[in-house]
C-alpha cells in the first residue's frame, strides 16, 4: 500500500504524482504541496492508521523531490537561465527517482526471501542416511594389485619402445601388366589345347600374377579368341583357344591401371 494524496488537480498515490510530473504530463506549479504535507501529518497523528517505515520513508523522499522541483521553478531569473543550467535540477531529480525505484526493488526482494524462508521452515529434512538396499559402494581400484604386478608395470613403462619397421614384402616390385600377359597367353594357348585355369597358373608364386592372368583371360574372351566355361559352381574354369585367324588388337585391351 502506498500513501494516497488528494489535491484539487490530482488524487492518487504520491509515486504516480511524481511520475506524471516527471513525464511532463502535469505542471508542478499547478500542484499545491501544502495539502499533501497537511494530509501526511494528519495520518501520522491518527493512531488508527498503520503505516510502515517503508511507506513513511518513500513519502518523505517523494515530497523532497517535489519540493526541490517546485522551488527550482519558482526561483527568479529562470527565463534568463541557460538551457543547460535549466535541466540541472531535472538530472538530480532523476537520480533521486532512480534511488526510490531501487529501494522498492530491494524491499520486494526482501519480501520474497522472507517468503522462501517461511516455506523452508515448513519442510523437514531426512536425518537418516540411505537404506542398506540402496547403498552403492565404489569398486576397489587396487583389488588384486600386488607389489610384483606394480613392479612389472613400472618396468614395461620405462623400457625402450621398439623402433617401428615398415615391411614391404607385400608390395609388388615387378610390374606385371595385363597387356603383356595377353600377348604371352596368345602365344601359349594355341599349343596347349583345352586346359583348366588351375593348370594354367601352376608355378606362379605371387597373387598379383594370378590376378593378372585371370584378367588377361577375360580380355581374350572379350576379343573372341578364347572360350571360358565352368561346369559346376566353384568348379575349375576351362579354357579353350578358338581357331580364329583374326589378329590380336592390343588397343582394345584394358590396361587396368591402379
Amino acid at each position: 500500500m502506498t500513501f494516497v494524496v488528494t489535491t484539487p488537480s490530482f488524487s492518487g498515490p504520491v509515486e504516480l504524482l511524481l511520475h506524471l510530473i516527471s513525464s511532463h504530463e502535469m505542471d508542478i506549479l499547478e500542484v499545491p504541496l501544502a495539502p499533501l504535507i497537511d494530509e501526511f501529518v494528519a495520518v501520522l497523528r491518527d493512531e488508527s492508521a498503520q503505516m510502515t517505515v517503508d511507506q513513511l520513508s518513500e513519502f518523505v523522499l517523494v515530497a523532497a523531490i517535489l519540493l526541490e522541483m517546485k522551488s527550482q521553478r519558482l526561483l527568479p531569473g529562470r527565463d534568463s537561465a541557460e538551457p543547460d543550467e535549466e535541466f540541472v535540477g531535472w538530472e538530480e531529480r532523476d537520480v533521486l527517482f532512480a534511488r526510490l525505484l531501487e529501494l522498492r526493488t530491494y524491499a520486494a526482494l526482501s519480501d520474497a526471501l522472507v517468503s522462501l524462508f517461511e516455506r523452508a521452515n515448513q519442510s523437514y529434512p531426512r536425518l537418516r542416511g540411505i537404506d542398506d538396499g540402496f547403498e552403492v559402494t565404489p569398486p576397489d581400484l587396487l583389488a588384486g594389485v600386488t607389489p610384483a604386478l606394480l613392479a612389472g608395470a613400472y618396468v614395461r613403462g620405462i623400457e625402450e619402445k621398439p623402433v617401428p619397421v615398415v615391411r614391404l614384402n607385400h608390395v609388388t616390385v615387378d610390374a606385371v601388366t595385363v597387356a603383356e600377359t595377353v600377348v604371352a597367353l596368345s602365344q601359349r594357348l594355341p599349343t596347349m589345347g583345352r586346359l583348366s585355369f588351375r593348370a594354367l597358373i601352376r608355378g606362379l608364386e605371387s597373387r598379383i600374377e594370378v590376378i593378372v592372368h585371370f584378367l588377361a583371360l577375360l580380355e581374350l574372351c572379350k576379343l573372341g579368341l578364347v572360350d571360358l566355361g565352368q561346369g559346376a559352381t566353384f568348379g575349375d574354369v576351362q579354357i579353350e583357344w578358338l581357331d580364329i585367324t583374326s589378329s590380336l588388337d592390343l588397343g582394345r585391351v584394358d590396361s587396368y591401371e591402379g
